[in-house]
């Protein structure tokens, strides 16, 4: 039996992420499942580095229920960053570079060495050397931005670019700090950490586990996204987009037209 055309399926992710033009699903039509998916992230990405852009970090994604509820899917997921994903704190993107933006704020990690796969939250402090908030940006490929499991997965969880505050020590508790989500000043959504797998530190465990087992370990000096506390708000040309982590403070980035 002939399995899903990877290099095919990532070829016609990355043109849909080149070109801001959205897609049909894939994964009924070739038949991916979680693991094809995967592999489909990985020749996707690679498309990327091969045109010089560089692994900075992993993200997980659908770690908090409202985010599961919001797009219909049930599993943790994580997929790849690259530098050119990143912008600065403060800095802006062009919202015709992507299809449908959303912005979700997260909480990021950098990390100080590479920690074992199934390490414990006990000795986290030992494997990371600050914390920051973070914005998220994801823009599903697909049209309507719905997906199955699969789908997302290859499309490398909907990974577009990313904003992360000011880094700091990491604080004693992590596992219930209000989070809040401002557009244009305005509060768009209000959560807490404790909706990131109940303790952000258990997205690092689960990142390592998920990862290793498609032979990706994480790197010193990676960033590591743990997940959005609140579902995704919609991005729009000239919004100014503002998260607050209690404790670590708050990153921002504008929408330019």
């Amino acid at each position: 039996m002939i399995g899903p055309d990877i290099a095919g399926i990532a070829e016609k992710l990355g043109a849909a992420a080149d070109d801001a033009t959205a897609i049909p699903q894939l994964a009924a039509e070739t038949g991916l499942d979680v693991d094809a998916a995967y592999a489909v992230q990985t020749a996707l990405v690679k498309r990327r580095l091969d045109r010089g852009e560089r692994l900075v970090g992993l993200k997980m994604g659908l770690t908090s229920k409202a985010k599961m509820a919001q797009v219909g899917v049930d599993e943790v997921i994580w997929g790849r960053l690259t530098d050119v994903m990143r912008v600065p704190d403060g800095g802006g993107v062009d919202v015709g570079d992507f299809i449908h933006p959303r912005v979700e704020p997260e909480v990021a990690f950098l990390l100080d060495r590479l920690p074992d796969p199934g390490e414990p939250v006990g000795s986290f402090t030992r494997a990371v050397r600050a914390v920051a908030p973070a914005i998220e940006l994801i823009d599903s490929r697909y049209a309507n931005f719905t997906f199955s499991l699969p789908d997302v997965i290859a499309d490398n969880t909907s990974a577009a670019a990313f904003v992360v505050g000011p880094w700091s020590p990491v604080p004693d508790g992590l596992d219930n700090l209000g989070v809040l989500l401002e557009i244009d000043g305005r509060v768009a959504q209000v959560g807490s950490t404790a909706a990131i797998l109940g303790d952000p530190r258990r997205a690092l465990d689960e990142g390592l586990r998920l990862a290793g087992r498609h032979g990706v370990r994480l790197r010193k000096g990676w960033v590591f996204l743990a997940g959005a506390a609140t579902a995704a708000v919609p991005l729009r040309p000239g919004a100014h987009v503002r998260a607050t982590v209690e404790k670590l403070g708050s990153a921002s980035m504008k929408a330019l037209s």
